[in-house]
């Protein structure tokens, strides 16, 4: 990217729209009762997917954004898988039927942390409540630090079939400064021992952005992973927001890289991926060329939600645990983030919502629009006004930020057709949020841009 365009952006904080509107417009207006209706209103004949969270880990890593919880006696994951097949009964009462499903995501957390039997029994559960397809993805987040053989063999025996590794970083001095200490040794054989038991599709996330990490730390850490050809890499800035991540606060802000050395090691990292033959997917992930989400790229079928990039196109996305959000055709519902309130909803029998939006018809367009600049780096206004029944121009929320993405040469307008040249693949999210009209410029709530 232009030195100057990192300069411009470096202080700009945008969502990363894994929903539109985004998950801090949401509202305690939504609660249990539409949260209810929403899912007896979904349609029989449709499928459906699934999102488990898990929010237990084995130890605290420093960077993490999500909602965790730390703990040491294995009783406690146990007792809150118990607790989400409660909550999957909740919901399955609600549903029409036993719903075909499309989508099965473990995600936390360490989804593996409520151990063998208890994963086992939570999939027998879900197979009695839904009509698992044959075709139906089943994947589950893994952290390979703490992955036994005997959880090897229960993932396999209960059909998962895409894993996704948290690796990071592989530089030694990263590692000290996340408190992720995660030889090389032991996560290419997790690797290896998930393929040898017959999951083969393998997720690799990686961070940027990281206390003293190096562009040549960065490019390391790609190559070491090659040899075992992940079917997919997501490379993801490090977000941080010690305000809102109160554990984010042990990692010294003086630490961090600049805009400038954040984009360069994003770069490295694309550009060890790219000739090592993987296809850049949209604003962070790079899949083989067989893969489906690079088939979806191709096709025009490649969609984003809550798990960021996908080959899922349910309309109806139901989310299970503390934070989980769910998303219909209406709106979106969370789940309650405190463990305590959670569990305490659940147990008496009560959806466990939180807050949530309903759709107006404007989000829909606007979340259409954003969807493809996010996906593909384009969008044809015309088309999408079509496709809403929109008479004339589609309203821009920030008319001027877009003017002056056009000056820069970061947006190219052809007509109704705005693109973003491949180069500028980094600041998709900044030009997304030009149809943001919910942004308020200047909260620190979001991640950096660059």
């Amino acid at each position: 990217m232009r030195p100057e365009l990192v300069r411009l952006f470096e202080a700009a904080r945008v969502p990363r729209y894994t929903s539109y509107p985004t998950v801090p417009h949401f509202s305690p207006a939504i609660g249990p009762a539409e949260h209810a209706a929403w899912l007896q209103a979904v349609p029989e004949d449709r499928p459906v997917s699934l999102y488990l969270h898990v929010p237990y880990c084995h130890s605290l890593c420093w960077y993490c954004g999500c909602t965790t919880a730390v703990s040491a006696d294995p009783a406690r994951p146990r007792a809150y898988a118990a607790l989400l097949e409660a909550e999957l009964e909740l919901v399955a009462a609600l549903l029409p039927g036993r719903l075909a499903l499309a989508h099965l995501h473990f995600g936390g957390g360490t989804p593996t942390s409520i151990g063998p039997e208890a994963f086992r029994r939570l999939l027998r559960r879900i197979g009695e409540r839904f009509s698992i397809l044959p075709e139906a993805e089943k994947a589950v987040e893994i952290d390979p630090r703490f992955l036994s053989a005997e959880m090897i063999e229960v993932l396999a025996e209960t059909g998962i079939d895409r894993a996704s590794l948290g690796v990071q970083s592989f530089e030694p001095a990263v590692q000290k400064a996340i408190n992720r200490i995660q030889p090389i040794d032991r996560t290419l054989a997790a690797i290896e021992d998930l393929r040898a038991a017959g999951i083969r599709r393998i997720n690799v996330d990686l961070l940027y952005g990281l206390p003293h990490q190096t562009v040549d730390g960065c490019r390391a850490t790609v190559r070491a992973l090659l040899p075992v050809a992940p079917d997919r890499f997501a490379i993801f800035g490090y977000a941080h927001l010690p305000a809102l991540k109160k554990h984010q606060r042990l990692i010294r802000t003086e630490d961090l890289p600049d805009a400038p050395a954040r984009v360069a090691q994003f770069e490295a990292m694309a550009e060890e991926l790219e000739a090592a033959g993987y296809v850049p997917i949209g604003l962070d992930h790079f899949a083989r060329p067989d893969d489906a989400l690079a088939k979806a790229a191709r096709s025009g079928a490649l969609r984003r939600n809550f798990q960021g990039y996908t080959t899922d196109t349910a309309e109806t996305l139901i989310g299970l645990g503390a934070s989980a959000i769910s998303s219909f055709a209406d709106g979106y519902a969370q789940n309650l983030h405190e463990l305590v309130r959670w569990r305490e909803s659940v147990r008496a029998g009560r959806l466990p919502t939180a807050r949530g939006i309903r759709l107006s018809a404007r989000d829909r367009l606007e979340r259409a629009i954003i969807e493809a600049i996010m996906c593909f780096g384009r969008v044809d206004l015309a088309e999408i006004a079509a496709r809403f029944g929109v008479d004339g121009e589609i309203p821009i929320a920030a008319p001027d930020r877009l003017a002056e993405l056009e000056r820069l040469g970061v947006v190219i307008r052809e007509g109704t057709r705005l693109r973003v040249p491949v180069e500028h693949r980094p600041l998709l999210r900044v030009v997304a949020s030009c149809f943001d009209r919910y942004l308020e410029p200047g909260i620190a709530r979001h991640a950096l841009a660059v």
